[in-house]
């Protein structure tokens, strides 16, 4: 199923602009002064928006067709923003836009199928929403839609219902009221002799030929969306969108690359190829051999995903923490093989992994590895995909894994293809020495990482946090590596070029490495609190804005958003604001009530950022986000209202 991207719950304010209604006083959901208030029953949409059900007949006979109109009856001078997708020539998108939707759900022996619903034609009408005079298409007045329902011919004799559930929100010409989701029902009797009547003039706009297209079997477009830093985008995977789909997952692969899940062992295969660079043949083939290893590993994952009922992601291998520490013990292996003091051999049904990488198999198994640690991570573009082809067959899903794996694979093809881009590295003497002793030390703090994340995770109690004083076992490993390097390098060299550059590397490496032990060890700025259902209830029930972090100590991409995004002054300054809570859903241990809520949001894979408005409704959700987005999501689901003037008072 698409992702959606829910609108948040910022009023339509015309001609006066945004900030008009917070500059007269008035808050979102309250009518204007001077305008006769709508009558308060419900204190929300519903008050201006009659929503009814009407089947163009009560008594249907199998393998029949039956059109069911949704009417919105929509009170003089107030309006709704039109469906996901609709538009007039002449209007402009607004994303504060909540739309309205329509979700029926049918009983057995009945079909609704998606994206054939027949909506009303909109309206125009000119709003001034700080960019100066714009077009936006709403609905007003009486709107109908038209839901195609298909009865099967074993279609089971008797009552039945038919649920319709709307959601949409209420806009006058100066403030908003606050959305609402009605459920109508549609009740029908299933007789196998039932004479077909003619729809009455309630379906004089609806047009029969649909149900042609249904039983001729065309279907409905299937949109993918993508949405990585602010820059979406929206994919029709039918025919040739399928192949834009498997290139975007093919770039999501590539970028798995420069996540920090995978950096750590890309010098250690560049530096092997540099060992074979001299012989272009023989590096061609290691190259091919670790790509079609890291290609293998996507695939087996792919057929794991189609065929193990209950396993429908790739966090799902790190939420194991004897996985993790395995992972750990293995780069820890390969770190001591690095720096000299023994070459490793496993045994062949467990892969042969040779540190040295100058075989094929060992090469093969490298490209395994390096494929295992690109799990954690997710990069953009490729968890839509993902999460998109879980849901198709199994032949989708290896598309789409394989996809990801060559795109991920394409670097070191290209490096062994074209040895010349690594042959300058030094192959012997003091300075290959110290390169692999430099590197053997920063993946040895890699392996006290991940063995650290998966003792975490034994240990941890949800919803407790999980222990980090692991990260300074990293941060001191890791910093040692450039201590060695500043040191070695002035005993190595005379020469002042060389003592600066890498003498200053190894400095910097020492800085950030202990800093980065200080930053994850610190509470840091945000008020966090952990997820548990009942903490989720009790803020949702006291009308709080909810930001939910679904993270893991074992996820770098988390850690590394959380540092670069969430904890800056401005964004920290709005999550700890009044009225907002900010609860972190951490899957380092087995925590399955936020596994439950991450399937719940429609996600397979961290990271990701979801902001709730107080009515619960979904209205930001994001993998790859940016401070503006998160500000923008916090205000517009408080209704629009920034923190320093709120009514809740300021942060």
């Amino acid at each position: 199923m698409p992702r959606r991207v829910l609108a948040p719950l910022l009023c339509f304010v015309l001609s006066w602009g945004l900030a008009a209604p917070a500059l007269r006083g008035q808050v979102p959901g309250i009518p204007a002064l001077g305008k006769p208030a709508a009558p308060a029953s419900f204190g929300d949409s519903r008050d201006v928006v009659k929503v009814r059900a009407i089947p163009a007949s009560s008594t249907v006979r199998r393998g029949g067709d039956l059109p069911l109109a949704v009417e919105l009856a929509i009170d003089a001078g107030w309006h709704l923003w039109t469906n996901e997708g609709s538009t007039l020539e002449g209007a402009v998108e607004f994303e504060g836009a909540i739309r309205t939707e329509i979700k029926v759900t049918v009983p057995p022996g009945f079909s609704a199928p998606a994206g054939f619903t027949q909506w009303p034609t909109p309206h125009l009408i000119s709003a001034d929403l700080g960019e100066g005079p714009r077009s936006y298409a709403v609905f007003e007045g009486r709107a109908v839609a038209f839901q195609p329902i298909v009865i099967a011919p074993d279609a089971p004799p008797g009552p039945a219902e038919i649920s319709i559930e709307v959601s949409f929100q209420a806009c006058d010409d100066r403030s908003c009221l606050a959305p609402a989701t009605v459920v109508v029902s549609a009740p029908i009797t299933v007789a196998a002799d039932a004479a077909t009547s003619a729809p009455g003039d309630a379906f004089a706009s609806f047009d029969p030929a649909v149900f042609g297209r249904i039983r001729a079997g065309e279907k409905a477009p299937e949109v993918v969306d993508f949405d990585a830093f602010g820059l979406r985008l929206s994919v029709d995977i039918r025919g040739a969108g399928f192949l834009l789909l498997l290139l975007l997952a093919a770039v999501g692969g590539l970028l798995l690359n420069f996540t920090p899940c995978v950096l750590p062992v890309i010098p250690l295969k560049i530096m092997a190829l540099s060992q074979a660079a001299g012989n272009r043949g023989r590096c061609l083939v290691l190259g091919l051999a670790m790509s079609l290893g890291v290609i293998a590993f996507w695939l087996g994952l792919g057929v794991a995903v189609a065929s193990i009922s209950g396993f429908t992601t790739t966090n799902q291998l790190f939420q194991s923490p004897v996985f993790t520490i395995s992972v750990g013990v293995v780069i820890a292996l390969l770190a001591i093989g690095m720096m000299g003091l023994f070459s490793l051999r496993l045994p062949q049904a467990l892969y042969m992994i040779e540190p040295r990488h100058d075989t094929v198999l060992g090469s093969f198994g490298f490209g395994i590895m390096t494929a295992v640690l690109s799990t954690p991570c997710t990069a953009p573009f490729m968890g839509s995909a993902v999460v998109w082809a879980v849901t198709g067959s199994i032949a989708t899903v290896l598309a789409v894994f394989g996809a990801v794996g060559a795109g991920m694979a394409l670097p070191y093809l290209v490096l062994a293809a074209f040895p010349a881009l690594v042959k300058n590295m030094p192959r012997s003497g003091p300075a290959s020495d110290l390169i692999k002793q430099v590197m053997g030390l920063l993946l040895l703090a890699a392996a006290a990482y991940f063995a650290g994340a998966g003792l975490s995770g034994l240990l941890v109690e949800p919803p407790t946090p999980p222990a980090r004083a692991y990260w300074w076992v990293v941060g001191i490993v890791a910093a040692s590596a450039g201590f060695l390097l500043l040191a070695r390098t002035f005993r190595i060299t005379p020469r002042l070029g060389p003592r600066v550059v890498y003498g200053g590397l190894g400095a910097m490496i020492a800085a950030l490495s202990l800093g980065v032990a200080v930053r994850m060890t610190d509470e840091g700025p945000i008020k966090w609190t952990y997820y548990s259902p009942e903490l989720l209830a009790d803020a949702q029930r006291e009308g709080m804005v909810v930001v939910l972090d679904f993270t893991a100590e074992w996820c770098l991409n988390c850690k590394t958003l959380e540092a670069t995004v969430l904890s800056q002054p401005a964004v920290a300054d709005e999550m700890n604001s009044p009225g907002v809570v900010s609860m972190k859903v951490d899957l380092t241990g087995n925590n399955e009530a936020g596994n439950a809520l991450l399937r719940q949001s429609g996600r397979l894979t961290i990271p990701l950022l979801v902001v709730l408005a107080p009515d619960g409704r979904e209205v930001f959700k994001s993998d790859a986000y940016t401070a503006a987005q998160v500000i923008d999501a916090i205000n517009e689901a408080r209704g629009g209202v920034p923190a320093a003037t709120s009514t809740e008072g300021s942060s």
